[in-house]
């Protein structure tokens, strides 16, 4: 179970050992509500709420996450406990490999994992989509493209020696996967109902809706991913791929390629199953004008992402298993192939 707090004054507490959420309703009265910290996996808290330090050592004590987020969805920080859970070593030959060429062979893997999983959703779309056949076969051939683009280049033959690493090819390969979203996203604009259809992504703020939905989702997977490295003994700072900049979470930006497509998947299908109206989202204003999602929206969209990656399971590895083991899974084999556990690089999850 995931808490997620975003009203503002809410007040996170500890009662009779179990973990007590208060706030005022709008008639003055308080309501609260319990649960017990065995079924809480996280606590997310946003600004304008508040907790006390005795639910902080109950979530330590029964290992909860707790993560500070911006009212747009975005990781500010977060309460983790002292131990590292781990072996340094994997730390180390994080590090070692960022420099080298075994950090390229995992960015292709990140990459050509997500270029396929948004040309399945892709495919996904034509089955009850023939009128627009054509159109999503040509998006189709123009990703396809770009994903074999990326493996002719992070591969080693004749043209990318055994030697060579990210930073070597970083520049070309971010082209190729940003102009991949690009071809990506105008897809799902175009299959969108008119009212909702966006002129590519826009985020701090969003220029509409849809983009708005997508960038609190993508935030609370952050924050999911960030967890999972920690857990695996991952340095979620030391990146492959996305620059190294002040506290810039980079291996969590790389790590979190595969797995988008999860939370793209989520949001389209509120727009399409026509839940998403006007009433979820608010104007925002400032210098930067836009839109956000307002509390309605938010425990619409929180609900269905929580549903997708914790109680939906999928065939993976020949089990069934919810997406956030999924996710995990994968890490602690990033980690067992870092140090020498393991053969070699998975098969990375498929939606």
């Amino acid at each position: 179970m995931q808490l997620h707090i975003s009203t503002y004054g809410t007040y996170l507490h500890v009662k009779d050992a179990m973990f007590d959420v208060r706030r005022k309703g709008e008639d003055g009265k308080v309501i609260s509500a319990t649960y017990s910290a065995e079924k809480v996996t996280h606590i997310l808290l946003a600004t304008g709420t508040s907790l006390s330090t005795d639910a902080v050592r109950l979530a330590m004590r029964h290992n909860v996450d707790i993560v500070f987020i911006e009212q747009q969805g975005d990781p500010i920080g977060r309460v983790w406990h002292a131990k590292l859970g781990s072996t340094t070593k994997i730390r180390k030959r994080q590090l070692e490999a960022s420099l080298g060429p075994d950090g390229l062979r995992w960015v292709r893997a990140w990459l050509l994992a997500k270029l396929d999983n948004q040309m399945g959703f892709i495919r996904s779309l034509k089955k009850h989509r023939p009128q627009h056949a054509g159109y999503l076969d040509d998006k189709l051939v123009r990703i396809e493209a770009m994903a074999l683009s990326i493996s002719t280049l992070a591969s080693v033959g004749e043209q990318t020696p055994a030697t060579t690493c990210v930073a070597d090819v970083a520049d070309t390969l971010r082209g190729l996967e940003g102009t991949a979203g690009r071809l990506y996203f105008e897809t799902l604009s175009y299959v969108l109902p008119k009212e909702y259809q966006f002129s590519g992504r826009s985020s701090r703020p969003a220029q509409d809706a849809f983009n708005a939905f997508l960038n609190y989702g993508y935030g609370m997977l952050y924050g999911k991913v960030e967890k999972t490295l920690m857990m695996a003994g991952l340095d979620p700072y030391v990146g492959f791929l996305h620059r190294d900049d002040y506290n810039q979470l980079s291996m969590v930006y790389d790590f979190i390629e595969p797995y988008r497509g999860w939370t793209d998947e989520v949001v389209f299908r509120l727009f399409t199953a026509k839940k998403v109206n006007k009433a979820h989202i608010g104007e925002v204003s400032g210098s930067r004008t836009g839109v956000s999602l307002n509390a309605d929206g938010k425990a619409l969209l929180v609900n269905a992402f929580n549903e997708c990656m914790d109680n939906d399971p999928i065939r993976y590895r020949g089990r069934n298993l919810v997406r956030s083991h999924c996710m995990q899974l994968d890490a602690h084999q990033f980690a067992n192939e870092l140090i020498g556990k393991t053969g070699g690089l998975p098969d990375l999850v498929k939606l």
